[in-house]
């Protein structure tokens, strides 16, 4: 389960293997790797990896079945557009949503 996430939540940022790998400061192999279900990340890859897409370690172990985005850092009128914009992307426009 590891290493689908980790392979579907780089692929839905568009990034390449290398790409990540840079970013985490890893080498490719490591990556490829890692998706391939080779080996598996340390614990502190795997929080590094869950910080930099933003979802939870329990996310990425396929414990948790949803996906959750950390807002934590944006100011509540970011957050209310996001909500609007999941909302519409739901069919949901009609439903108004107050921070």
């Amino acid at each position: 389960m590891l290493n689908q996430r980790i392979r579907l939540l780089r692929q839905a940022r568009n990034m390449s293997q290398v790409e990540l790998a840079n970013r985490l400061g890893v080498t490719k192999q490591s990556v490829s790797n890692w998706e391939n279900d080779n080996i598996q990340p340390s614990i502190e890859m795997l929080v590094k990896l869950s910080a930099f897409f933003s979802v939870s370690t329990d996310y990425m172990l396929g414990i948790e079945s949803h996906e959750y985005l950390d807002v934590s850092d944006l100011p509540k009128e970011v957050i209310a557009h996001l909500r609007q914009i999941i909302d519409d992307l739901r069919g949901n426009s009609a439903q108004k949503i107050t921070v």
